[in-house]
């Protein structure tokens, strides 16, 4: 039986969602520089990708500072997913997340992601097989419901269902996703969201750790949920304001405020990107996952253009942040120390 010691809820309180295309190992990277507690999360990795994939380390490489860090999975047969799961452990992630939230087209026809929720007991299933596999948590992220499912009696099912398998930490999206007639962007807006049916679940299941996700923008609004929930799950607003996670370790875990700034941030960035340039990789590809930095500063709109129209070119090296840096109005405007 796996145990949730690894990551303790505490280290759960505040994590940023998975994305795919966003929560890269560049970006959580630079979420580290940001936030020391919360957890992070891979994009989902289907199963196909990384028994199948090669390397494997584009698919599971990571920086030793991003920990702690879950995997998120895709995928639904329990025997690839137990494999999975054994792979990421001896990889030293500290968490394996089953996606059952994802309502994208591609992932429905593959048996992946928001679909599973009409059947818990294959997730059930699937669950087992992963904890039988691996000593770290294995959790579950899904929606409120799917299409004409009930939101109170067959959510209640499922996670009856997949609790009884084993499951402790549920992270639940407070929107339905409709499978049929709604885009994967349309299912991150157009359905209502119901946080309440969420703190309902926690009520019914004080034993297990329920987490909240979706339209959470701002540390005030995470800290109501946290009184009504275990954890909150912050998506979008987390990468688009990326500034936000500097408040997370001072507001939602106690501890003080070191009054950083945000090119005390990109200061400790910096080693990470030359570690990253010296590998290879673009700038672009790096730094795309900063420009909402200086969102709201004046010459914030300047950083991003330089950036966006020089990270790119050809032989573009860390010269192209410094300069960029220089167009903000902040203290100690160069990257270096």
């Amino acid at each position: 039986m796996q145990s949730d010691q690894p990551i303790a809820d505490r280290a759960r309180r505040f994590a940023v969602a998975p994305m795919m295309d966003w929560t890269t190992r560049d970006q959580r990277a630079f979420a580290r520089c940001l936030t020391r507690r919360a957890l992070l999360y891979t994009e989902m990795v289907t199963t196909g990708a990384i028994l199948h994939g090669s390397p494997r380390e584009r698919f599971l490489g990571y920086h030793d500072s991003e920990h702690p860090l879950a995997l998120q999975l895709g995928g639904s047969e329990p025997d690839e997913l137990a494999e999975c799961a054994a792979i990421a452990e001896a990889w030293g992630y500290d968490e394996v997340n089953l996606n059952v939230g994802c309502p994208s087209d591609r992932v429905q026809n593959n048996l992946i992601g928001a679909c599973l929720m009409g059947q818990p007991e294959l997730v059930a299933r699937c669950v087992a097989a992963m904890q039988a596999a691996v000593s770290i948590p294995v959790t579950v992220k899904c929606r409120i419901g799917i299409d004409d499912q009930d939101e109170d009696r067959d959510l209640t099912h499922f996670v009856e269902t997949v609790a009884a398998a084993g499951c402790r930490t549920f992270i639940v999206h407070a929107r339905k996703a409709w499978l049929q007639g709604l885009s994967p962007k349309q299912n991150r807006d157009v359905p209502p969201l119901n946080h309440p049916r969420i703190h309902h679940l926690k009520q019914m299941f004080p034993q297990l750790h329920i987490g909240s996700n979706g339209g959470l923008k701002t540390l005030d609004e995470c800290r109501e949920q946290l009184a009504h929930v275990d954890s909150v799950m912050v998506g979008r607003e987390a990468y688009q304001n990326p500034w936000l996670l500097a408040g997370v370790d001072h507001a939602l875990f106690g501890e003080a405020d070191e009054g950083r700034t945000r090119h005390d941030v990109m200061r400790a960035f910096r080693p990470y990107l030359e570690e990253r340039l010296a590998a290879g990789v673009r700038l672009n590809h790096i730094t795309r996952h900063v420009l909402g930095l200086y969102s709201g500063c004046r010459g914030g709109r300047a950083f991003r253009r330089h950036l966006s129209e020089n990270a790119h070119r050809d032989g573009a090296g860390i010269e192209v942040v410094d300069d960029a840096l220089a167009l903000v109005e902040a203290p100690s405007s160069a990257l270096a120390s």
